[in-house]
């Protein structure tokens, strides 16, 4: 059962210019001067809801509920496309999106009205101090605070990673004009400030409600701004700091309904099949109602919509006994359904049939695994899923600590937090530094230890949408849009147009620059 669920205020935050983030039009609608902190920050529940509307823009079509894996899977070829795969998804596959792609449009709305949220409440600090310390104490004052920077930071970091230069606003707009591009350099600051006031200022994991943002969120994300940034020392500074979280000893129970609280889930995105999803097509626009669940388990699902599938790259990239491995990595099975795999508690079976080419020769298909329910039905909700998103699992900070650790020099310390992961009880894989592993995956100097890294993480978490993002800070993109072609469906091998530099991020959505009087076609990404 999920403990804390985001629900968003659509009357509270309707009142709100959402600049940087909608048309004219739409701001037309609004009236900035319904809502204030004279007339509403005056109650604890108030200022709970504020941030808890932050926290909801996590849900919306544009990020959790629907697009953004699309856009991160798609576009590391950790997916392939079945034919009825709609053309705006298809597009991240080949690279042919544009300014004008709704979907880019959607995640960069869904970011700036989530900062227009966590920023009214930052703003208003004064108003909330005013409430007294026995109705709301002084930590809590803090905490909620906290939460609001945490949040602020995290939709930031999503924006300067794919944008790179965004219009920073700290404030909520007043007026229609719009803000110029800000220097990533700037905002990558700005990151880190919020996240080191986060860190201060939320509860720990052990002191706060499930779901919400704990130091341990924030130290994590810190650490990994920092280690995007290239700041080694900086980033295991934070990353020693995230305590009190260990390995799930079921690789599977991340990816669970039932145990996706454990003690590997460091920041997720919450959803909860029993609290409402009555806005769910509409989230993007309106941010009306309530958009509790995610249409992950419809859209990837073999035995629903299946509009996407595991790529033979992917595939190929987990261990087996047969193809110069120790034993087969029980990863795979955690994540992938092969045809006459069992599922529904064993009561079915699974039937996957190869997708057949232009040229009548077929390309192998199988199913993702990850963050369904299959484990437990026949076939998900209609497009609900209860499923938590997972953001950070401590997993993933291992191995970002593993690569600042080599990238500061000591490798052996690096091929240690490493092998942790590799040393999950139920997945207990051969450990780097071994005489096995060092037939394949060698880790005696900082080249070789990458190499072994990118393996690590690209297996331990596919589909979770952290591989485009490591390709881009790696410098490996382009190499890897040339290793990956052959193994690509044919479909996707003859409108595959990647062009490098411009594919490393996204465009400017059309729609701000002709909303935006700070913006102009000069500003627009460079080849876009």
């Amino acid at each position: 059962m999920k403990i804390f669920r985001f629900i968003s205020l659509a009357l509270f935050f309707g009142a709100l210019v959402l600049i940087n983030s909608c048309n004219a039009d739409k701001l037309e609608l609004t009236n900035p001067n319904e809502l204030s902190p004279e007339t509403y920050f005056k109650t604890p529940s108030q200022v709970q809801s504020a941030v808890n509307a932050a926290y909801g823009n996590l849900q919306t079509r544009g990020l959790y509920n629907r697009h953004i894996w699309f856009g991160y899977d798609n576009m590391a070829h950790e997916n392939c496309g079945n034919p009825q795969l709609e053309a705006d998804k298809r597009e991240y596959l080949n690279f042919s999106f544009d300014p004008t792609h709704g979907a880019i449009r959607a995640f960069w709305e869904s970011c700036y009205i989530g900062i227009n949220k966590a920023n009214f409440v930052i703003n208003n600090a004064e108003a909330i101090a005013k409430i007294p310390d026995a109705q709301l104490s002084l930590v809590m004052k803090a905490k909620f605070d906290g939460e609001a920077k945490f949040m602020r930071a995290l939709f930031y970091f999503m924006l300067v990673d794919r944008f790179g230069d965004v219009p920073l606003v700290l404030e909520v707009p007043e007026d229609q004009q719009g803000t110029a591009r800000t220097p990533a350099a700037q905002v990558w600051a700005q990151i880190e400030t919020d996240l080191q006031d986060a860190a201060s200022q939320c509860l720990t994991k052990a002191e706060e409600e499930l779901g919400r943002t704990s130091k341990g969120a924030a130290w994590a994300l810190l650490g990994k701004a920092r280690l995007f940034q290239g700041n080694y020392q900086g980033a295991m500074d934070a990353f020693n700091q995230v305590t009190g979280y260990s390995l799930e000893d079921n690789y599977f129970d991340n990816f669970m309904e039932e145990t996706e609280h454990g003690p590997e889930q460091i920041f997720s995105v919450e959803f909860n099949l029993s609290a409402g999803n009555a806005s769910r097509w509409n989230s993007d626009v309106t941010d009306v109602g309530l958009n509790e669940t995610t249409f992950r388990g419809q859209e990837y699902g073999c035995f629903n919509w299946f509009n996407v599938f595991p790529s033979v790259d992917l595939r190929n990239e987990f261990e087996t006994a047969a193809d110069n491995g120790v034993k087969d990595d029980p990863r795979y099975g955690y994540c992938i359904y092969d045809d006459g795999d069992l599922f529904n508690n064993g009561q079915s079976t699974a039937a996957i049939s190869p997708l057949e080419q232009s040229d009548g020769s077929t390309y192998p298909r199988t199913g993702w695994r990850k963050y369904h329910n299959y484990y437990k039905q026949e076939t998900e909700v209609a497009e609900a899923s209860g499923i938590n998103m997972k953001i950070i699992r401590y997993a993933d900070v291992l191995l970002m600590m593993a690569e600042a650790e080599a990238n500061t020099g000591d490798i052996p310390a690096a091929v240690a937090l490493m092998n942790q992961v590799r040393a999950r009880p139920d997945v207990d894989m051969p450990l780097y530094g071994s005489a096995e592993m060092n037939a394949i995956y060698p880790v005696g100097t900082l080249a070789e230890f990458m190499v072994a890294l990118e393996h690590e993480r690209k297996v331990e978490l596919c589909a979770e949408q952290v591989r485009f993002p490591d390709l881009v800070r790696w410098g490996r993109l382009d190499a890897f849009m040339t290793e990956v072609f052959d193994d690509l469906p044919l479909q996707e091998q003859q409108e595959l147009v990647f062009s490098s530099p411009k594919n490393h991020l996204w465009p400017i959505p059309q729609a701000e620059i002709d909303a935006n009087i700070n913006l102009t076609n000069a500003d627009q990404n460079p080849g876009y």
